[in-house]
């Protein structure tokens, strides 16, 4: 009898932990991981301090490229994954992936020459695509020279530097190049790597700018933030309306204004040619990637709550790095399709709003 009521209790006991735990919280997760662009690395690695500081949860970030963001959330191996080309609905749905926007921002192309300040170069997409391409190979040419009345260009070899990985930078300004290129377009194309007809290759968007800062002749094309941070020069571009501009936040946000993300499908949206009189020709977004269905829910709540907490917080951090943060407009569809389709197991949303 003694022996019954002892695995009675025992049992009441198992029941009432099970219950306990059932009903207990999830564990906060402390740390989140990511790996991706570097387009957006430099705001990415301010939030990501910023955050640290607010709420003690780190977020570890890989510089790697789209190309390799998009490869390592598709093998699991992070928890969310970062890509400047945005993947189309059909490729989402293959994959069980969801995207959303979390930053915008223009390229610059990054120019070294002797004597010239940044902005004292003008440069169109035609032109550019001729440098690329490899008809145009000296600073002094004819076509650049009729942009540049009363700038005293030298005859230097115009050595031409491109991203060697997989790139959503590639990606935004190959896509423009073929918008203003036909030629271009037929015989390269836009993606994350394609096959260069001229020039040498640097990892990064770090790379790309050490070696045109050190590379005498050159031209690469970088994001805004690391063209600022490695005082490289920087040229004036003529956009769709033929404005002469200068990179600034407001030219890449009159490029962004345009963007009607509420009628994009699985937030599939290329900001690179719009129209405008102020609009910076080579503007972009950045995506994030992550999986509808989650195995680790917390940590996918770990990660939507960063991204809200940056887009609620993180603006003034992106407008001194020249990015343009997401309209909150915009933040309450981002956060809606959250809601809708990051779910644990059972079907219930890892994620509400407060």
């Amino acid at each position: 009898m003694q022996a019954r009521r002892r695995n009675t209790f025992w049992l009441g006991a198992l029941v009432v932990l099970g219950l306990a735990a059932a009903s207990a919280p999830r564990a906060a997760a402390t740390e989140i991981s990511g790996a991706g662009a570097t387009f957006p690395y430099p705001i990415y690695a301010k939030w990501a301090e910023a955050y640290k500081a607010k709420t003690d949860v780190s977020m570890n970030y890989q510089s790697i490229g789209s190309g390799g963001g998009i490869k390592q959330i598709q093998s699991k191996t992070v928890d969310f994954g970062a890509s400047d080309m945005p993947l189309k609905p059909d490729q989402l749905e293959k994959s069980g992936l969801i995207q959303f926007p979390a930053i915008m921002g223009g390229e610059v192309m990054a120019i070294n020459l002797p004597g010239i300040n940044p902005g004292e170069m003008t440069l169109d997409g035609p032109t550019i695509a001729s440098i690329y391409l490899g008809h145009i190979t000296k600073w002094n040419d004819p076509v650049i020279a009729k942009l540049n009345p009363g700038v005293k260009l030298p005859a230097t070899d115009i050595a031409t530097v491109y991203r060697s990985d997989g790139s959503g930078t590639t990606f935004i300004f190959t896509d423009y190049l073929s918008k203003v290129s036909p030629e271009w377009k037929e015989k390269v194309g836009e993606n994350t790597s394609v096959e260069w007809p001229t020039g040498i290759g640097g990892k990064g968007n770090e790379g790309v700018a050490a070696l045109t800062a050190r590379t005498a002749g050159s031209i690469g094309y970088v994001e805004y933030a690391y063209a600022v941070q490695n005082k490289l020069v920087y040229t004036k571009l003529v956009n769709k309306e033929a404005s002469v501009l200068m990179p600034s936040s407001a030219t890449f946000q009159a490029a962004a204004a345009n963007a009607d993300w509420e009628k994009a499908p699985g937030f599939y949206l290329l900001l690179t040619d719009q129209p405008g009189k102020e609009s910076w020709p080579i503007t972009g977004a950045s995506f994030i990637l992550m999986y509808k269905h989650q195995e680790k829910p917390a940590v996918a709540k770990a990660v939507l709550d960063f991204f809200a907490w940056s887009y609620g917080n993180g603006q003034k951090m992106a407008e001194d790095l020249v990015y343009v943060p997401m309209p909150e407009k915009v933040v309450k569809i981002i956060e809606s399709s959250w809601a809708a389709n990051i779910k644990d197991a059972s079907g219930k949303p890892v994620w509400q709003a407060p």
